[in-house]
């Protein structure tokens, strides 16, 4: 009999240890899923934070008008997204007297260069095409490409003057002129109807080494009539 106590004994703690052991691979199975949740969780809370739906600050759009001869001109701004800047101050429209130079006049009497506005939305820019540039390079490429896409030497000098100091020192900087991506989510309503309007917005973002992009094609309508023009940019972050 005492024998058999022995041998149920040391069956007995055979079985604690077995069970011990399983204990502590359930334990750091547990453990692992654990992590393994937090970790999609931080990568879900990122993509929402980081990803290009977070809003983008749309610098300095302005707003030149050339009617051809001297026109009360009402322009509406309807914008996807918070406007933050606006001069004139904007409450639902910018009254005007238009001159054909471009001069702009308010109702109380104060002069204008153009109409400007700054704003932020959530809208992705659409960056499948474009070019990297030298950042070194990037004020004689936008002279060529702010010309191709119809603006004069005195809008394109205002243009450049503006970002070059924030893109000039970069290694590369990948640009890309918006289309719809921009214009649909910041739309025009000019009154009177203009003949010809030409929009100029350019989404970019800095980088250290090259990237290999698709070009775009870059024009412009011929400028006609009672012309409105705009430019601005967001730098993507």
């Amino acid at each position: 009999m005492e024998e058999e106590y022995h041998i149920s004994e040391e069956e007995r703690i055979r079985r604690e240890l077995e069970a011990e052991e399983k204990q502590k691979k359930h334990e750091k199975a547990r453990k692992w899923i654990r992590i393994a949740a937090v970790v999609i969780l931080l990568a879900v809370v990122a993509f929402f934070v980081y990803d290009s739906h977070q809003p983008q600050a749309q610098r300095k759009p302005v707003i030149y008008l050339y009617p051809e001869t001297a026109t009360e001109v009402t322009v509406q701004l309807d914008y996807d997204g918070e406007l933050t800047t606006t001069y004139p101050a904007y409450s639902g429209a910018w009254k005007v007297t238009a001159e054909p130079d471009g001069t702009l006049t308010d109702a109380d009497g104060k002069v204008y260069n153009y109409l400007f506005w700054e704003g932020v939305s959530r809208r992705r820019f659409d960056l499948s095409e474009g070019f990297c540039v030298k950042g070194s390079d990037t004020a004689a490429f936008l002279e060529d490409a702010l010309a191709k896409l119809g603006l004069t030497r005195r809008e394109a000098n205002e243009f450049i003057v503006y970002w070059l100091p924030l893109m000039e020192n970069n290694a590369y900087n990948v640009i890309s002129f918006q289309a719809e991506a921009y214009t649909d989510g910041a739309k025009l309503m000019v009154d009177p109807e203009p003949d010809t309007v030409i929009r100029v917005f350019m989404a970019w973002y800095g980088c250290k080494r090259f990237k290999e992009i698709p070009a775009q094609e870059l024009t412009a309508p011929e400028r006609k009539g009672f012309t409105v023009v705009e430019w601005g940019g967001s730098e993507v972050r």
